[in-house]
């Protein structure tokens, strides 16, 4: 495995290099909630965890996995938590707090932003402000070999003056690949202990004040003592000032130009010095700054220009959008106009004739078997409430079954208010992770304050979206360690919630007839839709040296009724316009064998391959 060579040059990706950083920190804990783009951290320290002797989570969300890093660090063990954007939401509020109090042994963020959403779905977050809000000191690598080595220094900075430190990346940064030239791990256990400290702890005013105080202290410290990690690169009337994924792309852009440009690399980009940005700019006629969504630093660099150079024309968001991620050539194209040149490309014309494709479930999903047999067994103006996870592909046709998609476990809370303030009763979709992660207190709300939508918790068994990470109900933790499953419809009867059902998700009779009795009770009800993802499935059998039974259209019996493509819409049936008329089949390379496919088709024409006489 790359990411345990020692002394030498390896290939990582960017969240693998974040990983290897750490462990040649000193990392000894770390936790986690998946969350692509970053999920690739943890998933690496889980796979090296028991050969190195650290301790590795899936925590059950972001806030729960934080806390688990900082009371390991305010036990002496160098600790690292990572997540995605929308996670650190979940989590500020134990972070504010403890960057007051401050940390024993190294405490380090990474926090993985998502422009242009390739693997999110709520909003473009710009995590930048929450290192302004909270006091945070905050580094942003631009490949895998900065993502490594700036890791370290984040763990540097963090013991040295006792302080948590955010590492923010992007999508890019995460899923790049590069070399990386990698030194050595640390090993070695550590003991650790928690000390009493009523003083330090005591974090209500007067106190808070004072505490508020010595953290601002720290970030001058840090300003100060750690600025050399901004660079400047070159010289010129012309002055460029980025951060993050987009420095490389300025790089080499520059590289290709004949007019001298400087270039200002930001690498602590908060707290940002006031000093080499004024020095940097002092004598520039222009200054363009690149960065992805907010305007966070060119709104700084305008703020030092009205005392140093208040004749400097800066351009940023004026020229370049403040949506999506930045392609080089969106940077190259910039920068070019920002010079004066004119942006020339040779298009190449290529004819290639590539099918349209709409996003869909893989074929054998329980969920596509959950969403058919609701969609049939409830009032066609049901409103279905959606969450985070693969089942959120259930906003698309046919199903159109996510009437409105939020953050984790805002089903079921939004679900209540509907409910609470109109007549209508909703469906509510949620996952076993998504309801470990949130979806727990919605429910006992639910039940405290005698709301009644239907609650269908899609468990199949896993984290599917992010990659297939244990979970609660998995019953192994990160590490494979045996753990206990944990059932949503146990815990949703230690509500005192009466109307609780476990149904088969690849069973349609059995999940329509529980769907309507409990929909017509007209009380709160929790139905738990329990399939094992087909994917995971799939593995366990390639693993056994075993096949799925196959299904196949016997054309006999087939009446072109389309249910099978158009309402159930599985990608393995497929269908074929022959000699005049429309031929249904399904690819035995794609099916996976679920059976669902012959439960609802109307005609009984789908039967397992072996039983149709060719």
């Amino acid at each position: 495995m790359d990411v345990l060579k020692e002394n030498k040059k390896v290939v990582l990706l960017g969240n693998e290099a974040i990983a290897r950083g750490a462990l040649e920190a000193g990392l000894k804990f770390a936790s986690a909630y998946p969350g692509t783009p970053s999920s690739e951290i943890g998933m690496t320290l889980a796979k090296v965890a028991n050969k190195i002797g650290i301790y590795f989570e899936f925590s059950t969300n972001e806030k729960v996995a934080f806390e688990t890093a900082a009371g390991a660090s305010l036990s002496g063990l160098p600790s690292l938590v990572c997540m995605k954007h929308f996670g650190f939401n979940v989590a500020s509020d134990s972070v504010y707090p403890i960057v007051y109090v401050g940390v024993d042994a190294p405490l380090v963020i990474v926090v993985a932003d998502d422009p242009e959403c390739f693997g999110s779905a709520q909003s473009e977050q710009d995590s930048r402000g929450y290192a302004r809000i909270a006091n945070l000191p905050m580094l942003e690598p631009s490949n895998p070999q900065e993502a490594f080595e700036l890791t370290k220094i984040a763990f540097e900075i963090s013991g040295k003056y006792g302080i948590p430190v955010l590492v923010r990346t992007t999508t890019k940064v995460n899923h790049s690949i590069g070399t990386v030239k990698v030194g050595k791990i640390v090993r070695g256990k550590k003991k650790a202990f928690f000390k009493k400290n009523i003083e330090r702890f005591y974090n209500i005013r007067p106190n808070l004040n004072i505490m508020h105080k010595k953290v601002l202290e720290k970030l001058e410290k840090i300003k100060k003592g750690y600025s050399r990690l901004n660079k400047i690169i070159g010289d010129g009337k012309y002055g460029i000032i980025c951060s993050g994924a987009v420095c490389d792309f300025v790089l080499e852009t520059i590289n290709s130009l004949e007019e001298n440009v400087g270039v200002l690399k930001l690498n602590l980009t908060y707290p940002l010095d006031r000093e080499i940005i004024a020095k940097f700019i002092k004598n520039k006629l222009h200054v363009l700054v690149l960065e992805e969504l907010e305007p966070w630093v060119e709104n700084f660099v305008g703020s030092v220009a009205k005392e140093v150079n208040p004749k400097l024309k800066i351009y940023g968001k004026d020229i370049l959008p403040r949506v999506g991620q930045y392609t080089f050539d969106i940077v190259y194209d910039s920068i070019l106009k920002f010079v004066g040149k004119n942006v020339k490309k040779e298009k190449v014309k290529i004819n290639l004739k590539i099918p349209k494709r709409k996003p869909t479930f893989c074929q054998g999903c329980p969920h596509r078997s959950t969403f058919y047999a609701v969609k049939n067994s409830v009032p066609e103006d049901t409103i279905f409430a959606g969450d985070i996870g693969c089942y959120m592909l259930g906003i698309y046709k046919p199903y159109e079954m996510q009437d409105f998609i939020i953050c984790m476990g805002a089903s079921e809370g939004i679900a209540h208010g509907i409910n609470k303030s109109s007549s209508q009763r909703p469906v509510v979709f949620i996952g076993d992770s998504t309801f470990f992660h949130a979806g727990m207190p919605a429910l006992l709300n639910m039940k405290y304050n005698k709301s009644n939508p239907l609650v269908i918790v899609l468990d199949n068994r896993i984290t599917a979206m992010t990659g297939h990470q244990p979970c609660p109900s998995t019953g192994k933790t990160a590490t494979g360690k045996e753990s206990e499953e944990i059932y949503p419809e146990e815990i949703a009867k230690s509500f005192k919630i009466k109307n609780v059902e476990v149904v088969n998700a690849f069973n349609q009779r059995e999940i329509r007839e529980k769907v309507r009795r409990l929909y017509e009770k007209k009380e709160l009800g929790v139905i738990v839709s329990r399939g094992e993802c087909r994917l995971l499935a799939m593995k366990k059998l390639k693993r056994e040296g075993k096949q799925p039974t196959k299904f196949q259209i016997d054309q006999n019996l087939c009446q072109k009724c389309g249910t099978c493509t158009n309402k159930f819409s599985c990608p393995a049936i497929e269908r074929k316009f022959e000699n005049g008329k429309y031929v249904y089949s399904i690819n035995q390379d794609l099916c996976w064998g679920c059976s669902v496919c012959s439960q609802i088709c109307p005609y009984k024409a789908i039967k397992p391959s072996k039983l149709i006489k060719k």
